[in-house]
């Protein structure tokens, strides 16, 4: 029972820290993290462990399906130049400076090793930088390539740390055993993820029930991740590959009752996963840092700083330099793909590299006896505590000091959008006479009028009769309540009802004032 009862603390913390994160417009992992430091030195913690076979399946597969589904693969290809160079080259130059400085501070540590170090700390996490650019008003441009370097890093990433692994077992690598089996697990992931995707959205088709759909998204999320690993295939593409298809394909397949549970479960669930990685790696620090001497925590201290240090600066450095590059190649070979972003939003970029989850699941997956492990996930961690407490804690005052100006593309296209969907449910009732039809009717005309009315034709969020169906459900809910005080109806009866008037107002709610 212990262990149950730790859990449920750990988790009602995380939501009060969750909050605390919210008021302040601060990321949530900055404050979990600081959390994990306090768990680590509190005497008489459970600490459970974890094969680390399954911390990449747990940790990983639901927070990148998650993130796939969520993005959008049209501005992905539009920015395709500046995420690509995040994703290849900014992992690669990261991982480099940290092996190197990991090599240098560290003389017997293998290189291979210290690759596995860079490779750990290396992909920024965008949970952290999102949940602070919620609170704030960001180009989405610049939103799009923090998402879709996440999305893709971790697949750039963890194939280094693969590599750098299978190196540490056997002792050698060679470019020419490596290079068919790096292109096969690319290549497999990419044509095995849109696949499966296809036939997941066909079988599920038969599934109607929300419970039952929720559990077989789980189940095939992470049955996608231990086949495609089990087929020697890169596991993150496969995911990402396969989020990205069926968010293309389960639209019109999906009813809205199934959809609408099963957004409500994958965000708790990775909010979850999150309190868990952040308290199973604070867990680990505590033993890690009771077994040192006062010299090998100090050495540790050091070499934890300098690898923080090096993963900010390379990242700032490769940001800048990159985006003066392209400003210089399109001056040169005239206006070619869209225009590289300013030198404010090249910061804001930079600055938005907080390690996360990822870093920490992929410490947590490093075998018992990996060299110099206890230095390797100690380091992990004080760059993960580094970054989403030094950048994430100063990220919106940052943004408020650069200003940076946007013209809502999206909120753009959702009005046009609308008034496009609002004309089309207006004229599928032409053909009926009804009262009710005419009702449904004006309704959709008098946001038409709005639309027009509007410079850049724009549909209201909300329908006319919106406000008054919310205060007559109000109403409707306020008598069956009292119903059920007074004894004349019985709680069944009352919770279908509920149910029922739950339904009618979501149908009038705008997006907005649903919390996200």
């Amino acid at each position: 029972m212990l262990i149950f009862e730790w859990i449920a603390g750990v988790l009602v913390v995380a939501v009060l820290l969750a909050g605390v994160a919210r008021r302040l417009g601060a990321p949530f992992p900055a404050f979990l993290a600081i959390g994990g430091v306090v768990l680590a030195f509190v005497p008489q913690v459970p600490r459970p462990g974890l094969d680390p076979d399954l911390a990449l399946a747990l940790f990983l597969a639901p927070v990148l399906l998650d993130a796939a589904y969520d993005t959008s693969l049209r501005d992905l290809k539009r920015n395709w130049m500046p995420v690509t160079g995040l994703v290849v080259g900014a992992v690669g130059v990261t991982t480099a400076a940290v092996a190197l400085v990991a090599r240098w501070l560290v003389p017997d540590m293998p290189w291979s090793a210290c690759i596995v170090l860079g490779a750990i700390v290396a992909p920024p996490d965008a949970v952290a930088a999102l949940s602070v650019l919620a609170h704030v008003r960001l180009p989405h441009r610049l939103v799009t390539i923090l998402k879709g370097e996440s999305l893709f890093n971790d697949a750039s990433s963890l194939l280094i740390y693969r590599l750098a692994l299978g190196a540490v077992a056997t002792g050698s690598f060679s470019a020419a055993e490596v290079a068919p089996t790096f292109l096969v697990g690319v290549v497999g992931g990419l044509v095995a993820g849109p696949a499966l995707a296809v036939l997941y959205v066909r079988l599920m088709r038969r599934v109607t029930d929300p419970p039952s759909a929720v559990v077989l998204q789980f189940v095939a999320t992470f049955g996608l991740w231990l086949a495609a690993e089990r087929a020697e295939v890169s596991g993150v593409l496969t995911v990402v590959s396969f989020g990205l298809t069926v968010s293309r394909l389960s639209p019109q397949t999906m009813p809205a009752h199934l959809r609408v549970t099963s957004n409500t479960v994958w965000v708790t669930a990775v909010f979850v996963l999150n309190v868990l990685a952040f308290v199973l790696i604070g867990l680990q620090i505590g033993p890690i840092l009771e077994g040192l001497s006062p010299a090998e925590r100090s050495h540790y201290a050091v070499v934890a700083a300098a690898v923080f240090g090096t993963t900010v600066a390379v990242r700032l450095a490769w940001v800048m330099g990159a985006r003066a590059a392209a400003q210089l190649w399109h001056r040169l070979a005239g206006p070619i793909g869209p225009q590289p972003i300013g030198l404010l939003s090249g910061a804001t970029v930079a600055w938005c590299g907080m390690r996360g989850v990822v870093t920490i699941a992929l410490a947590l997956a490093l075998p018992g006896d990996f060299p110099h492990r206890d230095l390797v996930v100690l380091t992990a961690f004080c760059v993960v505590l580094g970054t989403l407490v030094i950048q994430g804690l100063t990220l919106r005052p940052l943004l408020a000091w650069f200003s940076l100006g946007d013209d809502d593309p999206v909120g753009l296209e959702i009005g046009r959008a609308r008034a496009v969907a609002y004309r089309a449910a207006r004229d599928s009732l032409a053909d009926d006479r009804s009262p009710q039809a005419d009702a449904l009717r004006r309704e959709f005309e008098a946001g038409l009028r709005e639309a027009e009315a509007h410079d850049e034709g724009l549909a209201p969020a909300s329908l006319p009769a919106d406000a008054l169906r919310r205060r007559a459900v109000e109403a409707a809910r306020c008598t069956i309540l009292d119903l059920r005080e007074r004894g004349e109806i019985g709680d069944d009866a009352y919770f279908h009802l509920e149910e029922e008037l739950d339904w009618a107002e979501l149908s009038a709610t705008p997006r907005e004032e649903v919390p996200s």
